[in-house]
């Protein structure tokens, strides 16, 4: 749950690898400070911003913006650093205000690497200051800090700068001021100011705007890379530049896979944005359209006639070109995603990448855990073809309920029950044959409970190449075996964690993360083993095992409401196109498409096969 923190409060931080997202009404510096114990500034080399916008543990954008995303890793900095500060600043001379107090307060969030948000505090109080220090990270008792400050100053860069100790606080300001000034001159140039500036929509609500009046729905982080408008007979040649083409890695993060994985879902969020504004729009000229037409009708002398049918033809005209014109930003933005996600898919590594890239061709065994994995695509009605990659974290945080009963969307007319629960386990085999291979050959491990064993066409890509070390446990006896190692697995590595003695576990215990897949549950399943099942569910992600779930809740309605905490601790994946993905955000529901290996491809034998391989080499 996030903290809405307000001046002066603090609260701690349990993650070290962090992004302060900045959201600013006009373009803002950001930058940040490293301090000492006693908070002071060591030196310019200790100062984050455009001119030198990498710092050990730290990384700030390259110029003004009005939106940033700062990356922070904690652990990274130095131990003489005991204070972070982010500051923000107004550019000056760049034609934008020049306090804060006239423009709308900016907001600040420090967020996890998943993006979701841990603290956030709105920048509020200011009048007459251009600078600003909006956060404070700090050491206290052996962990990390975040405090709300918002203190300002009226003297700008040199005074903020001055105040936290700074020798040569004047050319550093200087400094910053020339790369911003720079960057801005290389940045694309807004249209002409021929006709009065529309204001722009939010991101979602209802814009606000008097009949007649122009009304912009431009996404509001798209504006600074809008295409310039043609030149006219009165302007230069050459005109603004166009945008920039897409380029993969395009975020913050340490490495390019965390670029990746930021960068994908800055795509995610781009287009819940852009589709959020577009129904808006939408919804206001509905409303507008509705509003003026009921004034039409209200006044008994004006509702028949040449001038009603008038202004109802010109309230509808007002309506289309609303709509149309909402419709045109929007697949404006779309095309630029779609040119984005082209170029970004080509380059995502195998834990990020569908079945058909061309990275499996030139697949090698992995060293280390990856990041993320890819669990399928995700997509909107307005563009289906515009597909983002839906990447949960690794390690798993709860289970994965793969649904083998009859899905709500667009295939819901699928007449075989059969033919759904074959989905559903070959679903099942390629989500765990794309964990076993993204991860280390000894650190991950796949287990199967398949109680009538109606599962063996499906499995026979993992069972044929030996990536799956134990035969499918059938029947009563073998779901119970199952069940108690991996409870008493549970079991023994919590206790272990809360006495502080990981090195006193059994030599037979198997330490890799486990994968349980569970077929056509509950069949098979007593009482007890549905209470172990429940419990795994519970406990186990914490210390390493994670369930896979191949079931269709209508079969296990006999137990009525006592599994229902069961199914919610689970991510509820389907085997075919569903839109049951709910986005509390903006109030989208996204449809989820499952990956699928291409017909007629081996890719994925072939990777088990070299999985299988180097588990036997290994003895495992």
């Amino acid at each position: 749950m996030t903290a809405e923190l307000t001046r002066g409060q603090n609260h701690p931080l349990a993650q070290t690898r962090l992004e302060i997202r900045v959201s600013a009404a006009e373009a803002v510096v950001a930058g940040a400070t490293l301090g000492g114990a006693d908070g002071r500034v060591a030196g310019e080399r200790s100062v984050a911003h455009p001119a030198s916008h990498r710092l050990p543990g730290l990384e700030v954008s390259r110029q003004a913006a009005a939106e940033h995303r700062l990356a922070v890793d904690l652990d990274a900095l130095p131990e003489s650093v005991h204070h972070v500060n982010v500051l923000l600043a107004l550019p000056a001379g760049q034609g934008g205000p020049a306090r804060f107090g006239a423009m709308a307060a900016p907001f600040v969030a420090v967020t996890g690497l998943d993006g979701a948000e841990v603290a956030s505090y709105t920048v509020t109080g200011l009048d007459s200051e251009s600078a600003v220090v909006a956060l404070e990270l700090y050491r206290r008792q052996g962990g990390w800090k975040v405090r709300a400050v918002g203190q300002g100053y009226a003297g700008g860069l040199v005074a903020m700068l001055h105040d936290q100790g700074l020798a040569d606080a004047t050319g550093t300001a200087a400094a910053i001021e020339a790369a911003v000034a720079q960057g801005m001159a290389r940045s694309v140039a807004p249209p002409p100011a021929q006709a009065p500036s529309p204001s722009p929509a939010p991101a979602s609500g209802t814009p606000s705007a008097s009949p007649g009046s122009r009304v912009s729905y431009e996404h509001p982080r798209r504006r600074a890379s809008a295409p310039a408008a043609a030149p006219g007979p009165a302007e230069p040649a050459s005109g603004p530049e166009r945008p920039a083409p897409p380029v993969a890695g395009d975020a913050n993060g340490w490495t390019m896979d965390e670029r990746l994985y930021n960068q994908v879902w800055g795509m995610f969020e781009d287009l819940a944005r852009s589709a959020a504004a577009y129904r808006s729009a939408v919804d206001f000229a509905e409303s507008r359209l509705e509003r003026e037409l009921d004034e039409v009708l209200s006044d008994p002398l004006t509702r028949v006639g040449p001038a009603a049918d008038a202004a109802r033809a010109e309230a509808r005209a007002r309506h289309e070109d609303l709509a149309t014109r909402a419709r045109a930003v929007l697949d404006r933005d779309l095309g630029r995603l779609v040119a984005e996600s082209e170029v970004v898919e080509h380059a995502l590594p195998p834990a990020f990448a569908r079945w058909d890239s061309p990275v499996w061709q030139g697949y090698q065994l992995p060293l280390e855990t990856p990041m993320a994995l890819r669990l399928g695509d995700l997509h909107l009605p307005e563009r289906t073809d515009l597909r983002i990659p839906m990447l949960v974290r690794l390690p798993l945080e709860r289970g994965l309920w793969i649904d083998s009963g009859r899905p709500s969307g667009p295939e819901a007319a699928l007449p075989a029950t059969a033919e759904l629960r074959r989905r559903a386990m070959d679903t099942a085999v390629a989500h765990a044959a794309r964990l076993l291979a993204v991860h280390p050959v000894a650190d991950f491990t796949v287990q199967v409970i398949d109680p009538a064993g109606a599962a063996g066409a499906s499995l026979a890509p993992l069972l044929s190449s030996g990536a799956l070390r134990e035969a499918p446990a059938a029947g009563a006896q073998g779901v119970s075996a199952v069940l108690d190692r991996l409870t008493r697995r549970v079991d023994l590595v919590q206790m272990a964690i809360r006495s502080g003695a990981a090195d006193a576990l059994p030599p037979d215990l198997d330490t890799a993360e486990q994968l349980l897949v569970v077929n056509d549950f509950p069949h098979g399943f007593d009482d007890r083993g549905v209470t172990q099942l429940r419990y795994l569910a519970d406990e186990g992600p914490s210390v390493g095992v994670h369930l896979m779930m191949v079931a269709d809740r209508a079969d296990a309605r006999a137990y009525g409401p006592v599994l229902d905490p069961f199914w919610r601790a689970l991510l509820r994946i389907t085997p075919v196109a569903d839109d049951h993905l709910a986005d509390p955000w903006v109030g989208h529901t996204w449809t989820y498409e499952p990956p699928v290996v291409p017909p007629g491809s081996d890719v994925l034998r072939q990777v088990l096969r070299q999985v299988g391989q180097a588990r036997q080499a290994y003895g495992i």
